[in-house]
């Protein structure tokens, strides 16, 4: 007979293993992933056959969240600078409110760990702003160069945004402000 596996103990593990994972990187051993979620290795286990699996679910769970808060007031039929906008603006709010799970999705998303098919499922919710990227890709200023640069183009400015408001967190609207402008000033 299997284990009724509840669903705060799967919560307990997935941020346990943020917490491990932003202190030791994704070589963090399961053993002190389950003792900070308060149970037994064993019992990680039966919640994640293997430690790819958890990492795997992991990434899911991180980039949904993150896709969940872009998603949220997306405005469809607004212009192309509306629509950047709320995604430079939804996102930097997840990850300034989350910046341990925005550590670990960054190496999480550069992980051979994550499987082709987990990259499949978790670019499902993200429809809305990979259309906004798209368009953004044919603009003049980015046309030329590979597809994906706008969006590339917006990471960097975002992380430098980022650092900055670390760094001075009375300033965090404006530079979010100021940092957008800077994005849109480059595409034009």
């Amino acid at each position: 007979m299997s284990r009724v596996r509840s669903a705060e103990k799967r919560s307990a593990i997935l941020e346990a293993a943020v917490d491990e994972i932003a202190e030791a990187g994704l070589g963090a051993a399961t053993a002190k992933i389950a003792r900070r979620a308060g149970i037994a290795t064993g019992t990680l286990f039966t919640y994640f056959a293997t430690k790819e699996e958890l990492l795997n679910e992991l990434y899911l769970e991180l980039k949904g969240e993150a896709y969940a808060r872009m998603n949220a007031g997306f405005p469809q039929k607004g212009s192309l600078e509306e629509r950047a906008r709320h995604v430079w603006m939804s996102y930097l709010e997840w990850a300034i409110e989350a910046p341990r799970k925005r550590k670990v999705s960054v190496q999480l998303n550069v992980s051979d760990v994550i499987t082709p098919e987990t990259r499949v499922r978790a670019a499902a919710g993200r429809s809305f702003f990979d259309a906004t990227f798209a368009e953004l890709g044919e603009l003049d200023a980015v046309r030329a160069l590979p597809q994906g640069f706008a969006a590339a183009l917006m990471g960097a400015i975002q992380e430098a945004t980022m650092e900055f408001i670390a760094k001075n967190p009375k300033e965090r609207e404006r530079l979010k402000e100021e940092g957008f402008r800077v994005f849109w000033r480059a595409l034009q």
